[in-house]
């Protein structure tokens, strides 16, 4: 049941999680040397799922029966796990792990568009409006007029992450369709789709068998999965059922901070400025639309 005044103890968790997203920049950019993307997103797929489906069925969750629910699950998998891992990883293989975060900062603007053309009761506000356009303005900045032009590797990659955001805000909206789901079976089955999607991806592109990833590699995918996929599932949920997602929302504006921050702490990251006024842009951008329009779909983590 949610409602209430947040205590210390939510604060703290929405905290934790932040930095547990904010961090997986991080661990993408010391995987992705010797473990290409689509590999890197299946070995994480199979590590949540081995985690989330045994605690689905220890709590008497049932999974989907039918074709349809089946159905949605794919197309959820899809948009919220498959392909934005996949492109982040392979974002990553050549441009920072902060710029990457400050890249899907903007993922709540692009739900506030998506759900006023494709959901009921979620209309652009002129709120909603000016922090969609501040947004949109970082983002040009961000990327940079002139390479949007060129379209060289780099912004490419850019733009995959960008693209990467997309399908989060996809995945925020699509996802209403299966809240008749109990959570942890919902989030497993998730987890399976993907699994079963990414697989035959990665040994058709990458002959995952022929790999010879490196420790650091092989850490990095794990703790993906496992806490950054799995354990920030269970915080995300702790969080849903205490507070509600007007609370939970204000982690889309810690994530790419931390992010940021991760990524000149221990990698040695150093932002240029304009990538530092595009953060400040698309969070002012975010703030706006959620401080003058009330609440709006959640983020999720990379």
């Amino acid at each position: 049941m949610t409602g209430g005044h947040p205590a210390r103890h939510d604060y703290l968790l929405l905290v934790l999680l932040a930095m547990i997203w904010g961090s997986s920049f991080l661990f993408i950019k010391l995987a992705v040397p010797s473990l290409p993307p689509a590999s890197m997103t299946a070995l994480r797929m199979v590590v949540a799922s081995a985690l989330l489906a045994p605690l689905a069925l220890r709590a008497g969750e049932t999974f989907p029966t039918d074709l349809r629910t089946w159905a949605l699950v794919a197309i959820v998998s899809l948009f919220g796990t498959a392909l934005p891992f996949t492109m982040i990883n392979w974002g990553e293989q050549r441009i920072d792990a902060g710029l990457a975060a400050i890249l899907m900062g903007a993922m709540p603007l692009y739900t506030l568009l998506l759900a006023h053309f494709f959901t009921r009761g979620e209309p652009i506000t002129p709120a909603k409006f000016i922090g969609v356009i501040c947004g949109l303005i970082g983002l040009v900045i961000l990327v940079g007029p002139a390479k949007l032009l060129h379209m060289g590797d780099d912004t490419l990659r850019q733009l995959a992450v960008a693209a990467a955001a997309l399908c989060y805000a996809i995945n925020a909206v699509m996802t209403k369709s299966l809240l008749h789901l109990p959570r942890l079976a919902a989030a497993a089955s998730i987890m399976l789709a993907a699994t079963v999607m990414m697989i035959p991806v990665s040994v058709a592109f990458e002959h995952p068998l022929s790999l010879r990833p490196d420790a650091m590699a092989l850490l990095s995918a794990l703790l993906l999965g496992g806490l950054h996929t799995a354990l920030a599932t269970l915080i995300m949920m702790k969080l849903l059922a205490r507070q509600g997602a007007g609370f939970f929302g204000q982690i889309n504006l810690l994530v790419p901070l931390f992010g940021v921050t991760w990524g000149i702490l221990f990698l040695g990251e150093r932002p240029e400025m304009r990538h530092l006024i595009a953060l400040v842009l698309i969070l002012a951008g975010v703030a706006i639309a959620r401080g003058l329009s009330g609440l709006y779909p959640a983020g999720k983590g990379p």
